[in-house]
């Protein structure tokens, strides 16, 4: 799939592939667009593979669009938490924030073991965060 145009309006993301079709992702589905300036909203790049949005922390793959899924218990802890920051806590853990974010999309599972990592890291940054 090649991605001719992306554009927004006052409420979605919107994107058009070579073949016609278009779709888009409402602000109001990811909190971290949601509360986003006009400034913030504008200000993203793309690749191949998505849309991103680096001061807001915040990727979209161009898939995603198209694949509706039901949400992956990760993807509603981060949406729940947008304070949680996807891309610092894939540092710490050690993998790409790539990958988290296909963990989180549901596009690769996580085994059970780097799921209880992920878990478990989440759970130290918050004790770390009530210990101050």
């Amino acid at each position: 799939m090649k991605i001719e145009k992306v554009w927004l309006t006052d409420t979605a993301v919107w994107i058009r592939t070579d073949e016609g079709k278009e779709a888009c992702e409402l602000f109001a589905d990811y909190p971290r667009l949601r509360y986003a300036t006009k400034e913030q909203l504008v200000d993203f790049t793309t690749d191949e593979f998505g849309i991103h949005w680096e001061e807001l922390d915040e990727d979209l793959s161009f898939e995603g669009f198209f694949e509706k899924q039901e949400p992956t218990a990760l993807y509603q802890l981060f949406m729940a938490h947008p304070e949680l920051n996807v891309s610092a806590l894939a540092r710490r853990i050690g993998i790409s924030q790539s990958l988290m974010a296909q963990y989180i999309s549901g596009k690769k599972n996580a085994s059970k073991a780097r799921m209880a990592l992920i878990l478990d890291t989440i759970h130290t940054v918050g004790r770390e965060l009530a210990a101050v």
